[in-house]
């Protein structure tokens, strides 16, 4: 679709002659007399490019370009004037301008400068497309599930989500805790900005304080340059901490700081650093439990715990199952390029049973795991066996040829794995022949993982 270009000026030969030139290089254009002619033009229909006269009849092109930003914040603007100076291009620019040109130059000038505006307008409606994106994936509306349970917390985080109140989310491992604090995140008007997020359990004292908080250079041996903490970079916008519980009681004192203060120091400096930054935590540990053990600060645990909101397990949400299955289910089959996949409703079945103590992320895993060896339909037997056997009817404590035949399935899939399918080499592991290895691979329809 060709591009649309406006001008805006008051002398029509000027006008006719820059719509012709640009008309040659395949762009749509509109013409005015005025600004508010102009203004016109732009509520009516959408504009790349205007190209404006710094004289107007009712209007200073340098003050319109605000107004004209007003009218189309991704329209770039050119301004063009008969007399120029610096400091009314400085101005400009300052404005919103896109460039600001004399005339006489302009026939050199304006197609290459109105190809790089384009440029830019193409790149700032890509990235906005970008972000309205990652805004969807990230909203409450994409968290899956109807249950009451869902709902509350959804509810719950949805009215925090305004506030700049510090949120505390609570639940098991695997609950979806981080999605929760994008979609917190997302709801509020710190959007636009950072979401940083880091696992506290996933660092030593040392590193945990340098990557949270910064470290200036020689502050320790390796610190050979000055490094912005996480919390520094989520500044305007959210630093999510996962596994609070985790924190060594070190640091807990200086994270109390940053939330009564919103100031904090580098490691290795003196100098004190103001933050505008909101805290999400999360946590599986029971912090009260902690406080009363001495591994946990309970001034801390009353500035985190101003809103929580815990997140039902999957357990508590079996209902959502089916929604869940088909979402994950889809998901992964497009991404190994199988499509029509459609499941078994036995697997259904199987996978409402079953107790999830890793909960969503657990599920994820085994629906990933049972798309890779499933060709078309995803049957039982590409489920684990804890989730093969999780059928009320089931009595594990008692081995039938049932349960015997689907652990050596699994015993041989495993080994056939191992061996990257080198059949002889996994007959040779199993210390049986290879013919009995092809007949077993036949009578249990197993399939390379590809």
């Amino acid at each position: 679709m060709s591009a649309t270009v406006l001008i805006i000026d008051d002398e029509e030969k000027l006008r006719q002659l820059l719509a012709r030139i640009l008309q040659l290089e395949g762009y749509n254009l509109l013409q005015a007399g005025s600004l508010r002619q102009g203004l016109l033009q732009l509520q009516q229909q959408e504009v790349d490019v205007v190209i404006c006269d710094v004289k107007l009849p009712d209007a200073n092109g340098i003050e319109a370009v605000c107004q004209i930003r007003e009218k189309a914040p991704q329209t770039e603007i050119i301004l063009l004037t008969a007399y120029g100076n610096i400091s009314d291009g400085v101005q400009a620019i300052k404005n919103g301008a896109f460039d600001y040109i004399t005339k006489g130059d302009d026939n050199d000038k304006i197609i290459p400068l109105v190809a790089r505006a384009l440029e830019r307008v193409h790149l700032q409606r890509r990235i906005s497309q970008l972000e309205a994106r990652v805004g969807k994936r990230y909203a409450f509306e994409s968290i899956i599930g109807k249950s009451a349970s869902l709902k509350l917390a959804i509810s719950l985080a949805q009215k925090v989500a305004a506030t700049d109140t510090t949120v505390l989310l609570t639940g098991e491992t695997g609950t979806g805790k981080e999605v929760f604090a994008q979609a917190i995140h997302e709801g509020s008007n710190r959007a636009k900005r950072a979401f940083v997020a880091i696992n506290c359990s996933a660092f030593t004292k040392e590193l945990l304080e340098s990557e949270i908080f910064g470290h200036k250079a020689g502050a320790f041996t390796g610190a050979n340059k000055d490094k912005k903490g996480l919390i520094e970079e989520a500044t305007g916008g959210t630093l999510f901490l996962d596994e609070i519980g985790e924190m060594p009681v070190e640091l807990q004192a200086k994270l109390l700081r940053v939330l009564e203060s919103k100031e904090f120091i580098k490691v290795g400096d003196t100098k004190t650093i103001k933050v505008d930054v909101r805290i999400i935590a999360a946590t599986n540990r029971d912090l009260a439990e902690e406080v009363r053990n001495g591994h946990f600060r309970e001034d801390l645990l009353y500035r985190l715990n101003v809103f929580t909101i815990e997140l039902p397990s999957l357990r508590q949400r079996k209902d959502d199952i089916p929604a869940l299955v088909d979402f994950y289910l889809h998901l992964f089959a497009d991404k190994v390029g199988k499509k029509n996949m459609t499941i078994h409703p036995s697997v259904l079945g199987l996978l409402q049973t079953h107790e999830w103590k890793g909960n969503i992320r657990e599920l994820k895993n085994v629906l990933e795991r049972a798309v890779i060896l499933s060709d078309n339909e995803l049957l039982p037997e590409h489920l684990p066996l804890d989730v093969q056997m999780a059928s009320p009817h089931s009595t594990p404590h008692v081995l039938s040829a049932f349960d015997l035949a689907s652990v050596e399935k699994l015993h041989i899939q495993r080994v056939l794995n191992h061996t990257k399918w080198n059949k002889a080499e996994a007959a040779r592991l199993l210390n049986i022949g290879l013919t009995t290895l092809y007949r077993k691979i036949d009578e249990y329809k197993l399939v390379e993982a590809k």
